[in-house]
């Protein structure tokens, strides 16, 4: 089967990681469906020559909605899902509300979830598929003021695991993908997240939190090591076009680092290693 006939769903494509990894595959032959949750970025992406839809993982009428479209489009098939749309919610796990957690979970879980369920049963029928999510280093360590996302991305690591488990034997492949630092809009949508959830005027961690601020208002790449997302386009490439996809691919020199140290050192030493390569949470 040529790249050609290959159909492609990417959630989260309006900038970043997705749209990155939506050109360079298109470019590479693959049909590729590039959606975002806004209609605003639907057109923008529609006017960059992506076959663009609509798609909010948090919402099922929407998931139902787009996936019975592409494959009314695609008479039925689906070689790939790169799930891929997520956010990151910044604030102490104390500061953290039921809402605040919950929405950290919809669109970073449950709604990924949702959207591979549904689509299981086509790659079942056509004898083949590749699953792609799109994790983090935080899925593998942890980092203070982090909770939700890290939380979310370790429950990520976990239900895939178990779906590759369950998935032996037939031909459905299923990758990770773990950057580090990446640049993209993350900063910009984590301080509007953690604006809209955390109260940072009668939380403890106030003059934390000010300066959390400043950092992910900074302009530039704001970590050292950060890469351009076409690193993690050629790890998505990898797991679409190798007879023998990885389970697991690092992007970047932290996640290469962190994940070492973590089957390496006691937990003791790896905290104290995560607070100073965090700031204590301030960077």
């Amino acid at each position: 089967m040529t790249n050609n006939s290959k159909a492609v769903l990417i959630t989260g494509c309006s900038s970043g990681i997705g749209l990155c990894v939506a050109e360079g595959l298109q470019q590479r032959g693959y049909r590729v469906f590039a959606t975002a949750r806004r209609p605003a970025d639907v057109e923008i992406l529609t006017g960059r020559g992506l076959e663009s839809l609509l798609l909010d993982v948090t919402d099922d009428d929407s998931i139902n909605e787009a996936v019975e479209e592409i494959l009314s489009r695609t008479g039925g098939k689906l070689y790939a899902l790169f799930n891929n749309g997520a956010y990151g919610q910044p604030g102490a796990v104390e500061d953290l509300s039921r809402e605040a957690l919950r929405a950290q979970f919809e669109t970073n879980l449950f709604g990924w979830h949702a959207l591979t369920r549904k689509l299981i049963p086509v790659m079942r029928e056509q004898g083949e598929g590749r699953i792609i999510q799109n994790s983090s280093v935080l899925g593998l360590v942890v980092l203070p003021f982090r909770g939700a996302y890290n939380a979310s991305k370790f429950a990520l690591e976990g239900l895939t695991d178990t779906l590759r488990l369950e998935l032996a034997g037939t031909n459905i492949r299923v990758s990770l993908i773990e950057p580090g630092p990446i640049r993209s809009k993350f900063r910009d949508n984590a301080h509007a997240a953690f604006i809209k959830h955390i109260d940072a005027e009668n939380s403890v961690y106030h003059e934390h939190y000010a300066a959390m601020q400043a950092r992910l208002q900074k302009e530039g790449d704001g970590m050292p090591f950060t890469l351009p997302p076409e690193a993690v386009l050629k790890r998505v490439i990898h797991a679409l076009e190798s007879n023998r996809p990885q389970v697991r691919y690092y992007v970047t020199f932290p996640t290469y680092f962190l994940g070492t140290l973590r089957r390496l050192l006691p937990y003791a030493w790896l905290d104290r290693l995560l607070l100073k390569v965090s700031g204590g949470g301030s960077r």
